[in-house]
């Protein structure tokens, strides 16, 4: 009974599979187990394929050193290649056998991690082990001649978080429907909690593929390993960091130092080159970042290495900037990598105009103001699909004050200061003092500039030309279920403000939403896009709000905006759990 506690504990050989494969040379002392199995059928099935694979290749062998190294390294070719990529994959072929032998599971349930901890059952805590599949958590320990089991599908588990019970100050609570499962003592508990998190959160998206949740594009095509996990991992943080697309991936991390002209020093932190992106995060938080679209990038250089500037790599953008890093790592080799995606992506821009030249749309980009005077129905009638290129509150000048309030002014000096010291446009530096701008509100006269500008929906509207315009056209006459609901909620749209009281801000909605539909088929149109699409009106053009409404509906806010609306639920919830808004529940309920 104790060599049983012990064996699980230490992880030895605790439940041994009782069939084995055994290859040993003759006359030595030495050998090796090549398969194992639970039963008889299972060895049996393992000799066939030793017999059909190895043994007509054994005979051009002439000693049996060298049958032995030949055996012994196939073997372990397998075991690498099932392992996907796994740092040990000895340990990790024991655990996927012993996985398989406690909780027979099927063979395609792949194993992504096996991690040491203990389980709380009535205040004892259980040592044992805890696999970590695609579907499932399982958890085994066998002391003092008993045993726990435990089989979770990821599907059933309602919450993930660390809590403090007792005098243990962090355990790892799941949570299902019915109880909750305590498990602590974990080599790395931020491993644990991002891995589980992970996997809880892909078997979500896998559960409710309709409510506009879809697995992440870099795990679609991968085998979904502990690295794959991991890096995924990586990827989200850095594009939420920086707000950039849910298609972009990480290409190259490098520490560095950034010299900030402001600062008048280098900034120590950390590159990251995605796929369309050179970005820059400080050591520090809040000190300062900083995001290059590769669009805007005219050359990418190596200057001359000094004392004072260690391999040093010069970045020069539009608009007579440069960037210069220093203290790059493996220079070379990141250089070789933008260069490449440069060219690449300046190949795609080439073939996207090339492609948009041979096509003319019948819908041309139209100032306002060359028909909004036209009192024919007939010409109003023709008129409705003409492309605004005037924000909607510019044709409402009378109905402004003439007379900017002190407020107002002492907003747009203090934005034109930072402009001067920090750059304006996608690539200016984003410190403290941006945030706190942003947060004393964002002037009239600026809000559509910045908008784009923050929002990096600019670069979107730069790389695809023409773009909206051919949207708009293939919606016309286009009936469907988004369109219908439009139809519906055009009119409620800001109908107290002068600009939805004309046919004029209505077609410029009604254009913008149908567009978005036909650009968007799988989030299509859903509430309250009709009241964001308004807004953005006001203070942009056409053409800017449908980009800016496409960076909020799917970089910023991504299931905030589909027909279940699994966002806003989520925060709800959240908010009702912290009890962060008094009454929310009875309001939610």
């Amino acid at each position: 009974m104790l060599v049983g506690a012990l064996d699980t504990v230490l992880d030895s050989n605790a439940r041994v599979t009782p069939f084995r494969i055994v290859l040993q040379a003759p006359g030595s002392q030495v050998s090796w187990v090549i398969a194992s199995g639970a039963s008889l059928e299972e060895v049996k099935t393992h000799w066939c394929w030793l017999e059909v694979n190895l043994l007509d290749s054994l005979s051009v062998f002439e000693n049996k050193e060298d049958i032995t190294s030949f055996v012994n390294g196939k073997i372990k070719g397998l075991i690498a290649d099932e392992s996907g990529g796994q740092q040990d994959p000895e340990g990790y072929r024991e655990a996927v056998v012993r996985l398989e032998q406690r909780f027979g599971l099927p063979p395609r349930e792949k194993l992504i991690a096996r991690l040491t901890c203990c389980l709380w059952k009535t205040h004892v805590p259980r040592q044992g082990w805890m696999y970590l599949t695609h579907n499932h958590m399982a958890f085994y320990s066998y002391l003092l001649g008993k045993e726990v089991k435990l089989l979770l599908p990821w599907a059933e588990v309602t919450g993930v978080e660390r809590v403090c019970v007792g005098r243990v100050t962090d355990v790892l609570r799941v949570r299902t429907r019915t109880r909750q499962r305590d498990f602590s003592m974990f080599l790395s508990m931020d491993d644990a909690m991002a891995t589980i998190t992970q996997l809880t959160d892909l078997a979500l998206r896998r559960v409710l593929p309709t409510a506009g949740l879809r697995t992440p594009h870099t795990l679609i095509h991968t085998a979904l390993t502990k690295r794959a996990l991991e890096d995924h991992a990586l990827t989200q943080d850095v594009l939420s960091l920086f707000g950039l697309p849910r298609t972009e991936s990480v290409c190259e991390v490098r520490v560095c130092a950034l010299w900030t002209p402001h600062l008048r020093s280098h900034t120590h932190g950390t590159l990251y080159a995605t796929d369309s992106y050179l970005c820059f995060s400080s050591r520090e938080p809040g000190v300062c970042s900083l995001i290059i679209p590769l669009s805007e990038v005219l050359s990418v250089e190596k200057a001359e290495t000094s004392s004072v500037l260690p391999d040093p790599v010069i970045v020069s953008v539009r608009g007579r900037r440069a960037f210069q890093m220093v203290g790059v790592c493996d220079r070379d080799t990141l250089l070789e990598a933008v260069t490449d995606r440069l060219r690449m992506l300046r190949w795609k821009h080439a073939i996207y105009k090339g492609q948009h030249s041979q096509h003319t749309p019948l819908i041309s980009p139209t100032p306002y103001y060359t028909f909004c005077y036209d009192t024919d129905g007939e010409a109003d009638k023709s008129q409705r699909h003409v492309i605004s290129t005037r924000p909607l509150i510019s044709l409402n000048q009378s109905r402004m004050p003439k007379h900017k309030t002190a407020a107002e002014r002492r907003k747009e000096a203090l934005w034109e200061e930072r402009f001067e010291e920090f750059g304006r446009g996608t690539h200016m530096f984003r410190t403290a003092c941006l945030h706190k701008l942003v947060a004393m509100g964002i002037p009239e006269s600026l809000r559509g500039d910045l908008w784009l500008t923050l929002s990096d929906a600019s670069s979107e509207l730069a790389a695809h030309p023409g773009y909206y315009a051919q949207l708009v056209e293939r919606s016309l006459g286009e009936v469907t279920v988004a369109t219908d609901e439009i139809e519906r909620d055009l009119h409620r749209s800001l109908p107290e403000h002068p600009a939805f009281q004309s046919p004029f801000g209505i077609d410029a909605l009604r254009r913008v939403l149908r567009a978005y539909a036909h650009h968007n088929t799988h989030i299509g149109y859903c509430q309250s896009m009709n009241i964001l699409a308004s807004v953005l009106l006001l203070y942009a053009k056409e053409e800017e709000a449908f980009w800016l409404l496409a960076t909020v509906c799917e970089r910023m806010l991504p299931d905030y905006f589909n027909r279940q609306v699994i966002g806003v639920c989520v925060c709800v919830c959240v908010c009702v759990c912290n009890g962060s808004i008094k009454g929310l529940a009875d309001l939610w309920i």
